[in-house]
């Protein structure tokens, strides 16, 4: 391994000068630096190093749990030889996400007969390989694989589904129409399920979401205490969803705590489905609800559900007035330290008393806000993004002033319209920026600005009283934190043709651009930022203030900042790239982006960067920059670039990088596509589901699941 470590464990350093060893610390201080260290490089490389160092990273609070799942330099051999040395003392296993393993790789897992926990979602598992290595697993209790078209469940041994009547979690994520392994599960407490099946195949014939026949279509529910149901955008997948529920619409589990279905667009409710949910409200007390929103919509089904000590609530897209929100939800008003994470995104009314007369862009009702904050003080994960929630000019009701009260706030989604001053909203000269019109071109042209040049100085010197400062400032521990702008929608989305033009920004939203990202700042210890959709960003210099202050930044998407004609914001990002040292993912998304290389450059100072997703509607590259790029930064595995070049210059590129990288990183994934090809789609559905649900696919993900849902 590399010679500072070498240094490091070995002592042979300079401070061993000063008299400062490594080696004389205690075994507990050791063993908790160990912990921060690959368990593949533990056993394979530092436990070579030392006798002390061979025992202890042989301990068994560094063997018991093994973490693969981001671990993007081990391949097939190193598994081989961890499992060959440890395989015994593992007693959790997570290689999800793995997907450039070969299939032969889970053979190796065998070894590790005390396994109560293992996650192989998306990993190449075939029925019979799974039906082979369940066989010898008779602890295991906890399992999360992928059921891929070809799966059969009569290749399941008699040994193999012995094993699966004994697993209590399952997690299954489904591209084809099939039950899976589920029928074999006989006891069930908790089950996860994502579908992520295509209404078409690649030959173009649709497909249908009836179960193959023979298949057991008889689940067991009876211990179930959580089912969730997350959708991916088609038919096929609310129709097998629908044949998964049937079950419970016949006979609710006693013990189900957690009910939670995630689905996008219109997923109509059926007499089963309201059956269902008649027999929940009679039967069960829940701490955790999502449903989809024609579930909700227009129903009296929150008041008659019974809640115990509710942790997660989700009413993404419905049309949930405030008033309903805090009698059938809230209690009244009443305490509710229990709830931790709620998501509000797309709920339009839900900061108004009521829906029916009411437009979206009207000023919410701040005692609404107030009592939920009041009574909800405990809450980690907020989301409220994808809405209008304009602030009245009331003194001391601003949305951020009444945020703020949240202490406890880890992650925070608000929609950009929301943070701005009311007064400074009116008073505020128009700027270069929302004086043209937010459409695509390269004919847009900025003259010389119309105010005072000092005026930049001005603004400064004033958002330090601004109510987004002063929220900012009382949020001090927030890792996560999104401002999106309430109408904008990704150029590139899930299963359709790429987006020609975006809505145009909320006119409260106008007002909104460097001194207010310069505030972010505060947030010593974020770990992971979204801007999307804001129209006033003139130079970018608050994003040099965030490199400058916000030294734990894992993860940066920006998208549409400033006027769409040009990248205003380039020079600034480039500057503040040069201090982002712990930055793993960067998502880009803006018209007429160059990436060419002074931003890889400036991108390159990035040393510990593994992801890198670019979307630019007419943008460009230089596919030289690209390949130094990639040569200089050792750690990226991925590069997905949708540009406006051509086909070929794509292609070419693509096959030049796997060519000259791959070899040496086994987790390469590249795809460089035209944004606006007629084929997008195909391309898309062949990118691994870590990727495509982490960086490559824009969407707010501030309480999206409840927390800790999958280890």
């Amino acid at each position: 391994f590399s010679s500072p470590l070498q240094e490091i464990v070995t002592g042979e350093s300079e401070e061993e000068s000063n008299g400062v060893n490594l080696m004389e610390f205690s075994d507990e201080i050791l063993l908790h630096i160990l912990s921060y260290v690959p368990c593949t490089d533990l056993v394979l490389n530092v436990r070579r190093t030392c006798r002390k160092l061979a025992t202890l990273c042989l301990d068994k609070s560094l063997t018991h749990t093994v973490l693969l799942q981001k671990d993007y330099k081990v391949n097939k051999d190193k598994v081989k030889q961890l499992m060959r040395d440890i395989g015994k003392e593992i007693y959790q296993l997570n290689m999800a996400g793995c997907y450039w393993l070969p299939s032969s790789t889970i053979d190796h897992v065998t070894r590790c007969k005390n396994l109560v926990k293992l996650n192989l979602s998306g990993c190449h598992v075939t029925s019979l390989r799974l039906s082979k290595m369940l066989s010898t697993l008779q602890h295991l209790r906890s399992l999360a694989i992928d059921v891929n078209p070809g799966f059969d469940a009569s290749q399941l041994s008699s040994e193999c589904k012995a094993t699966l009547s004994r697993v209590s979690e399952l997690k299954q994520t489904l591209y084809t129409p099939s039950y899976g392994v589920v029928p074999c599960c006989t006891s069930l407490e908790k089950l996860l399920l994502y579908f992520e099946i295509l209404d078409r195949s690649r030959e173009g014939f649709m497909l249908s979401g009836q179960l193959m026949v023979g298949e057991s279509n008889v689940p067991h529910y009876q211990n179930l205490r959580i089912f969730y149901a997350r959708l991916a955008p088609g038919y096929v997948n609310q129709e097998v969803v629908r044949l998964y529920l049937a079950v419970l619409s016949d006979r609710t589990p006693e013990n189900l705590h957690a009910f939670l279905i995630s689905a996008p667009g219109s997923f109509a409710e059926t007499g089963a489905t309201k059956n269902l949910l008649d027999s929940m409200a009679r039967n069960v007390r829940l701490d955790a609800l999502q449903l989809p929103k024609a579930w909700i919509n227009g129903s009296g089904l929150l008041q008659h559900l019974k809640f115990n000590n509710p942790f997660y609530f989700s009413f993404s897209r419905c049309t949930l007035s405030g008033g309903h929100l805090i009698q059938r939800v809230i209690n009244g008003g009443k305490d509710l330290k229990s709830l931790t994470s709620l998501n509000l995104s797309g709920c339009v009314h839900c900061l108004a008393p009521e829906s029916l007369f009411r437009k979206a862009e009207d000023d919410i009702d701040s005692t609404i806000l107030e009592s939920l904050v009041v009574s909800c003080s405990n809450l980690r994960h907020l989301n409220l993004s994808a809405a209008h929630h304009h602030s009245s000019e009331n003194i001391g009701n601003h949305l951020c002033q009444l945020l703020s009260r949240l202490q406890h706030l880890l992650s925070l989604a608000l929609p950009v319209c929301s943070i701005t001053d009311v007064a400074a909203n009116v008073e505020k000269p128009p700027t270069a920026s929302n004086l043209v019109p937010q459409t695509f071109g390269r004919k847009v042209r900025i003259g010389v600005q119309t105010y005072p040049r000092n005026l930049a100085d001005q603004a400064n010197q004033k958002i330090e009283s601004s109510v987004f400062w002063a929220l900012m400032g009382s949020l001090r521990f927030l890792e996560t934190l999104e401002i999106i702008g309430s109408s904008f929608s990704s150029a590139m989305p899930r299963n359709e043709p790429a987006i020609w033009n975006s809505l145009p920004p909320c006119v409260r939203a106008q007002s909104v651009g460097d001194s207010e990202v310069a505030a972010i700042s505060q947030l010593t210890y974020l770990q992971s930022l979204t801007l999307a959709q804001l129209p006033n960003i003139l130079t970018g210099s608050g994003l040099i203030s965030i490199g400058l202050q916000c030294q734990h930044l894992r993860t940066l998407s920006l998208a549409n900042l400033g006027m769409m004609g040009k990248v205003v914001y380039m020079s600034a990002l480039m500057d503040m790239l040069k201090h982002c040292k712990c930055l793993r993912d960067l998502r880009l998304e803006q018209p007429y982006f160059c990436a060419g290389a002074q931003f890889f450059q400036a991108l390159s100072h990035c040393s510990s960067l593994q992801r890198l997703c670019i979307v630019s509607r007419s943008g460009t590259l230089q596919s030289d920059a690209v390949m130094s790029f990639m040569a200089n930064c050792l750690e990226v595995i991925m590069c997905h670039m949708f540009m406006g070049e051509s086909l070929t210059v794509c292609k070419n590129l693509q096959q030049s990088i796997v060519r000259s990288f791959q070899a040496d990183r086994p987790a390469l994934n590249v795809v460089i596509f035209p944004l606006l090809h007629e084929d997008l789609t195909e391309v898309i559905r062949d990118v691994p589901m870590r990727h495509l649900d982490e960086i490559t696919l824009f969407k707010s993900r501030v309480a999206e699941e409840p927390p800790n849902l999958w280890w």
